[in-house]
């Protein structure tokens, strides 16, 4: 048998160490053993005794496994506040959302791929692009660096725990993925264009118009993530569902489309198209990442209606018309003057029309009547399916197999 000890080893000396000796393992256990005696409690009661299911909100999937249970069935299954074994994966009770699942994994695609080179000699180039087109790529890279990271961390600490159907699991595991992605590609943007990392990526806690935005997620990912929180009433259910609006609608459905107009709007003007193509595909990530979400929210109002109450409508309009505010105050800091054919009242107005769209989609009446959409081009840009994109670089179709998807 082979022997990696050093075979001088016996034949050093070791110096006296005045550390404080390590307990062993077996020490350590002896020592929990006489806690846990003291206590009432044995180690062995402890490893064996089962997680307790809440009455009210239901299994997490870390129940004991009960040997001689029934099968499953699809009935059993619900959005939240399920019963039912979380760990089995069918049958599908909600099939949309492990299509869902399965078109993000054809979708999959590496910030690596894209070709940087025209966009480091556009920034290196003294005279390539002028003071307030830097700040608009300086400023979205700023916002979106911890933006993604915020929703990964939305997701594992907090919103995943309280969807209590695996396929919806599933598909929200993607969805980290893909922010983690996302991160990753704003980092290759800021190390390809040589910028002060330090600088962009702590801009959410320097520039006021961006911490405003991530403090605002904030207060609901803690909502969510605090380890006292349970679903199972009224009330905490309606807490569950204003957060996931908050994120899903707001967030990635409003607080992301001031950066990705102006993005790329640069990149229709063949100006830093290696980062636009990066925000095209990013673009189409998050408009199916808010689409699943809003998915979400229609199936818990269907399976609870008594939580959309009139009372809990206006609270989720002002909660819209609030973060409508603070892009706007995004969309000024961003873009002081008019570059790009594009200015701070045309984004005013674009949000309306967002918003507009988004409360539609959950069943809120229009908020902003008559607001228009100045940007067409982003809805021509939001339905492509499959064509060369507008940067002329390369097919805008990523898939692995099989048609794009934006559902």
């Amino acid at each position: 048998m082979l022997n990696w000890d050093d075979p001088l080893a016996k034949f050093k000396q070791t110096p006296a160490v005045g550390y404080t000796r390590a307990m062993l393992a077996s020490e350590a256990l002896a020592t929990l053993q006489q806690v846990e005696e003291d206590r009432g409690t044995t180690v062995a009661e402890i490893n064996t005794a089962p997680v307790a299911v809440d009455a009210l909100s239901g299994v997490t999937g870390l129940e004991q496994v009960e040997f001689g249970a029934r099968r499953l069935a699809v009935d059993d299954k619900q959005m939240i506040n399920c019963r039912a074994d979380l760990n089995q994966l069918v049958p599908f009770k909600y099939k949309w959302a492990w299509q869902k699942y399965l078109n993000a994994c054809a979708n999959h695609w590496m910030p690596q791929e894209i070709n940087m080179t025209a966009d480091i000699a556009l920034w290196k180039s003294r005279d390539g692009l002028t003071d307030d087109e830097r700040t608009i790529i300086k400023r979205n890279l700023g916002f979106f660096s911890t933006a993604d990271s915020l929703v990964a961390n939305n997701l594992v600490l907090a919103v995943y725990r309280h969807i209590t159907n695996p396929e919806c699991r599933q598909y929200l595991l993607r969805q980290a993925f893909e922010e983690a992605l996302h991160t990753h590609a704003y980092q290759y943007c800021v190390e390809s264009l040589g910028l002060d990392e330090a600088e962009i990526f702590n801009m959410y806690r320097e520039i006021p118009a961006i911490h405003d935005k991530a403090a605002w997620a904030m207060r609901f990912t803690e909502s969510l993530g605090d380890p006292l929180f349970r679903t199972g009433t009224p009330a905490a259910d309606q807490r569950l569902l204003r957060d996931l609006i908050a994120f899903y609608v707001v967030f990635e459905g409003i607080f992301f489309y001031v950066g990705f107009v102006q993005v790329l709007s640069m990149g229709r003007r063949n100006k830093m198209t290696g980062v636009a193509e990066q925000f095209q595909y990013i673009l189409r990530d998050e408009s199916m990442h808010m689409n699943f979400g809003i998915d979400v929210i229609n199936q818990i109002k269907v399976e609870n209606p008594h939580l959309w109450t009139e009372d809990f409508q206006r609270e989720i309009a002002k909660l819209i018309d609030d973060a409508i505010l603070f892009e706007i105050s995004y969309a000024q800091d961003s873009m002081p003057r008019g570059i790009l054919g594009l200015n701070a009242n045309m984004f005013e107005e674009y949000l309306h029309y967002i918003a507009n769209r988004r409360c539609s989609q959950i069943g809120l009446s229009e908020q902003y009547p008559g607001a228009t959409n100045p940007f067409p081009w982003m809805s021509e840009l939001i339905d492509l399916k499959k064509e060369k994109n507008f940067f002329e670089t390369r097919v805008t179709e990523y898939q692995t197999g099989g048609a794009l998807s934006w559902d």
